[in-house]
């Protein structure tokens, strides 16, 4: 199973935001810098995370972004649905009936990772790093 970049940049950029421990506003542009992608393409990214409701824009001259939720609540699941939205990661091509055994193992698999996901806290990661934005 593979994520999309813009999975890989959304996690570190949640963590960014973690790790530096500040309730201000934090740039896009320093956010992209920090990663070393185009600005452009992280705010696309960011809409995604605000419309998800892990982070929200604060316009202005000192405006940015910043934490909407309590950082301990954050999951990499919840980055994840963020971005990658909800749908399930194998459908059964073949026509038969929905009790497909191959199906049902799958979404038991897949279960199984989003539990795991779900428990495993960025914050807990953010904790261990210092980061000066």
């Amino acid at each position: 199973m593979k994520y999309s970049k813009a999975t890989n940049y959304a996690l570190h950029t949640m963590l960014f935001m973690m790790a530096a421990g500040t309730d201000k506003p934090v740039g896009v542009q320093q956010l992209a810098e920090r990663q070393g992608v185009s600005p452009t393409y992280l705010s696309k990214i960011l809409t995604k995370l605000v419309k998800g409701g892990l982070i929200e824009s604060a316009s202005g001259a000192n405006g940015g972004y910043r934490l909407k939720r309590k950082k301990e609540d954050i999951s990499f699941l919840d980055v994840i649905h963020a971005i990658e939205g909800t749908a399930s990661l194998f459908e059964c091509s073949l026509d038969h009936s929905s009790e497909c055994l191959i199906q049902q193992v799958m979404v038991e698999g897949e279960q199984k990772m989003e539990q795991h996901l779900q428990n495993q806290k960025l914050s807990t990661l953010a904790e261990k790093i210092t980061v000066v934005l």
